[in-house]
């Protein structure tokens, strides 16, 4: 039975991607939660304004950056095992899992060392003011205390979700979500640790979620099992793993990057305020965003599956699929975004001076919204599809080539100000998602046709 287990060249592809999507997602969701529900508190810690919430939003950076690494070997390894899976190869899909694991271990180890060590200048760097940065040590001190956890809560749940177990997934980023909602007004509040509270929660529940992936990968129920002889390391396998996990690496760093100099010149165009509103601009994208990278990232590995059993056919009607979900969607949410800004700023802050800027930006900023779903679409599949060079190539192409730039210049121009920073994002996603959609089809969907004839014309 173990061997048809989870058989994703079997059966309808629509309803084995929504049988992962719907728990992955809704993981996804509450993954979010630990840092949003963290915002959503401090916005309202009593007399302290919007300090604590732009002080926290500039330790985004820092926190894109784990979540880059756990990417790097999560969303690198587990395409991976999909393939091999596929392939029928039991044996390499765990080595893939275990050097995976061993890597976020030492990563995770170095970035906290590393972290603690340069925070102030990296804070002063990011944004920080003589204001906000004193929210923003006490947030990311912590955080970084508890790196470990949050590297294997995020990278090693990669590996549930590609055997299939997309509910198991679910569960275990809840047990972390609900563990964070209880805590964190427990500790804000209650105990009075403002800031600190905050991330302290966060920390407590990333090493429930990472002891719960941790038990389940070692016990009877999983398919693939983490085992301790896997985890010996070997440079071919690690390059491997690192080469496909380059995108989602890349993605995230990117945006890291993206953060920095966006704080840094709204603070410089427009001072503390401005930098709260981008906080809040980017905790409600994480939340918006969420359904189309649910479904991108259940489809990657029943896309993987299919490619390795050869199922051309099958790989191409996934594509297909989730590209028209995806882009239905980010209209859908374009049209609330825009006619109801109000709604969304509301639920981190009420300060009518943030509500004031903040609804001309959300207008700005997430202007053609769903364009970004072509970005999203067509670097799942090159992933799902172990093509590295092209996922990383337009997550470059997307952050570091186009958004860079524009922020450090849009606000120079014609008098934009603080207008140019806002105004970058929606220009990046028209020029990257096209780009990165229609090579897309040029490429990987003409080559899955002219397989899937030839493979017909051999069973022929």
């Amino acid at each position: 039975m173990e061997g048809i287990q989870n058989d994703f060249s079997r059966g309808s592809i629509v309803r084995n991607i929504v049988n992962l999507a719907v728990p992955m997602t809704l993981a996804q969701l509450i993954n979010v939660l630990y840092n949003v529900v963290d915002r959503i508190y401090i916005g309202r810690i009593p007399g302290a304004g919007s300090l604590p919430l732009t002080g926290v939003g500039l330790c985004l950076p820092i926190i894109s950056m784990v979540t880059a690494f756990a990417n790097l070997f999560g969303m690198g390894g587990a395409p991976l095992c999909s393939i091999e899976r596929g392939r029928g190869n039991v044996d390499e899909a765990e080595k893939i899992m275990g050097n995976s694991f061993s890597m976020m271990i030492l990563f995770g180890i170095g970035l906290t060392v590393l972290g603690i060590a340069l925070k102030r200048p990296m804070l002063y760097l990011f944004g920080a003011s003589d204001n906000t940065y004193l929210y923003a040590d006490q947030y990311v001190t912590i955080y970084l205390l508890g790196s470990l956890f949050v590297m294997t809560g995020l990278g090693m749940n990669s590996f549930i979700n590609s055997q299939g177990f997309g509910r198991i997934g679910m569960m275990t980023v809840l047990l972390g979500a609900v563990s964070n909602i209880i805590l964190d007004p427990i500790f804000i509040f209650v105990l009075d640790m403002g800031v600190q509270g905050a991330a302290l929660a966060t920390i407590i529940s990333q090493a429930l979620s990472a002891a719960w992936i941790l038990k389940f990968l070692t016990g009877k129920k999983t398919i693939l099992k983490l085992r301790r002889s896997a985890m010996k390391l070997e440079k071919k396998r690690v390059l491997s793993i690192m080469g496909l996990g380059l995108s989602g690496f890349t993605m995230s760093i990117t945006n890291s990057l993206v953060q920095i100099v966006c704080n840094a010149t709204l603070r410089d165009f427009g001072g503390d305020l401005y930098v709260g509103v981008m906080t809040v601009i980017n905790s409600i994208r994480e939340v918006v965003q969420l359904p189309v990278q649910g479904l991108t990232n259940s489809a990657q590995p029943v896309m993987g599956y299919n490619y390795g059993a050869k199922e051309y056919s099958r790989v191409r009607e996934a594509i297909r699929f989730t590209s028209v979900v995806a882009i239905v969607y980010t209209c859908a949410m374009w049209a609330g975004l825009y006619f109801a800004p109000e709604f969304f700023i509301g639920i981190f802050s009420s300060e009518p001076e943030l509500m004031e800027i903040g609804v001309p930006a959300m207008h700005i900023y997430y202007f053609g919204f769903f364009m970004m779903s072509l970005q999203m679409a067509g670097q799942s599949v090159f992933v799902a599809l172990g093509r590295a060079k092209n996922a990383v190539f337009f997550s470059i192409f997307r952050k570091v080539i186009i958004v860079f730039p524009l922020t450090v210049i849009l606000p120079h121009l014609w008098g934009l100000g603080t207008d140019g920073v806002f105004l970058a994002e929606p220009i990046s996603n028209f020029i990257g998602g096209l780009a990165c959609y229609a090579t897309m089809l040029f490429t990987v969907w003409r080559e899955l046709g002219r397989k899937g004839k030839m493979a017909e014309g051999g069973e022929a």
